[in-house]
């Protein structure tokens, strides 16, 4: 693995960059993308629930997605949402492959408007990673007479050994790819999110085309690293034409495979000055998942370093994601210029409210909802 950014399980140290655009800037901080602005620089991390049915939303998203933007989440990204039905994780995904989908997401995304957050939504293809279980079941491969489905890929090689092959893409398949999510991102728009992140991490179909571990090709889709690129270039400029200038587009990668011979920082770097190039605002910085053979070092802030790489080497706004749980540490990777935007999962799940609770921590009032504020006073210190 050629990152030039250390991680450790005892946590990483946050390169500090002070070349920023307004001083004084904090967790609480208003930031705005374009014509969007959140209310601070804390957003939801986009969680499969594996609950839709034939990828429709129901009020569980309503009421998930719902309260946190009632704990006061500057951002709220709603899952990722498949942009054809092969496109599924599992049979639980969201879907935005049809215009049925529109009506229930739309809800949602009001919902999230009027409670002072952002609505956002997570545009993906699970690739050779589809047509699986849910976790509660399990998460292995669905076979094809058990409502499995075949699976699409760069190349034919599976994800676990015992899995079927995916079929590989051709050329007239990636187009048809391209345009999938160029409806969907229509479909999204409609809906009223205000936001779209393009998913090109966790070994899922964009991704499978960015690492030479999963893409063999040797067409203009495979081989050199500007192959590899291609697609993701492709998709984001394709999502960019079909927005409107006002609405800001996120991508989101995986930083490193952490696996020798794999994708990495290096390689994040250049994919991140290019999706800059073709107006991409924020590089949303996971890691892993593209092989189950992994070793990950998991803990506090151990990818914030890669946020913090893409930020000062690309000139690109950055997210960071992974094991951040409390509002001192969260406020620590903006204050030192790490990111200018933290994405919470697991944390908001434990906690609905944390943004609320982060406030008082920070020693700010809570932004309460009007429903909620005569009945709930400020903590005496």
């Amino acid at each position: 693995m050629s990152t030039e950014v250390s991680s450790t399980s005892q946590g990483c140290p946050i390169t500090a960059d002070h070349d920023r655009d307004f001083p004084d800037i904090d967790l609480l901080s208003p930031l705005k993308i374009r014509g969007a602005t959140f209310r601070n620089r804390i957003a939801v991390s986009p969680m499969c629930q594996y609950c839709a049915h034939d990828g429709h939303a129901d009020d569980w998203h309503l009421v998930h997605l719902g309260s946190r933007a009632v704990g006061g989440a500057g951002l709220v990204i709603a899952e990722a949402s498949a942009v054809t039905p092969e496109g599924r994780i599992t049979p639980g995904d969201l879907g935005i492959w049809s215009d049925d989908h529109i009506p229930m997401l739309a809800r949602i995304a009001a919902f999230i408007k009027r409670m002072g957050a952002v609505p956002g939504i997570q545009l993906a293809h699970a690739g050779r990673k589809a047509s699986c279980r849910i976790p509660q079941e399990g998460g292995a491969q669905l076979p094809l007479d058990a409502g499995g489905w075949e699976t699409i890929a760069p190349s034919p090689v599976p994800f676990h050994a015992g899995d079927r092959p995916p079929k590989e893409l051709d050329e007239r398949g990636i187009r048809t790819t391209i345009e999938a999510f160029s409806a969907a991102a229509r479909r999204a728009i409609q809906a009223g999110f205000d936001v779209l992140e393009l998913h090109a991490a966790h070994g899922y179909l964009l991704h499978e085309f960015l690492s030479p571990l999963s893409n063999r090709r040797t067409d203009r889709y495979g081989g050199s690293l500007e192959n590899r690129m291609r697609l993701v270039i492709e998709v984001a400029t394709e999502l960019r034409r079909v927005m409107r200038a006002e609405m800001p587009l996120f991508v989101r990668i995986s930083a490193t495979d952490w696996v020798d011979g794999g994708w990495d920082l290096k390689q994040s770097i250049e994919l991140s000055r290019a999706l800059k190039e073709c107006g991409v605002d924020l590089i949303d910085c996971s890691s892993g998942a593209l092989v189950p053979h992994a070793t990950i070092p998991v803990g506090r802030n151990y990818q914030v370093p890669f946020a913090a790489a893409i930020r000062s080497e690309a000139k690109i706004m950055t997210g960071a994601v992974g094991t951040i749980t409390d509002p001192a540490q969260a406020d620590e990777i903006i204050t030192n210029g790490a990111a200018d935007l933290v994405l919470l999962a697991r944390e908001m799940l434990r906690e609905p409210y944390w943004a609320l609770k982060a406030q008082q921590a920070l020693e700010q009032e809570p932004s309460l909802p009007l429903q909620y504020g005569y009945a709930v006073k400020r903590r005496a210190n």
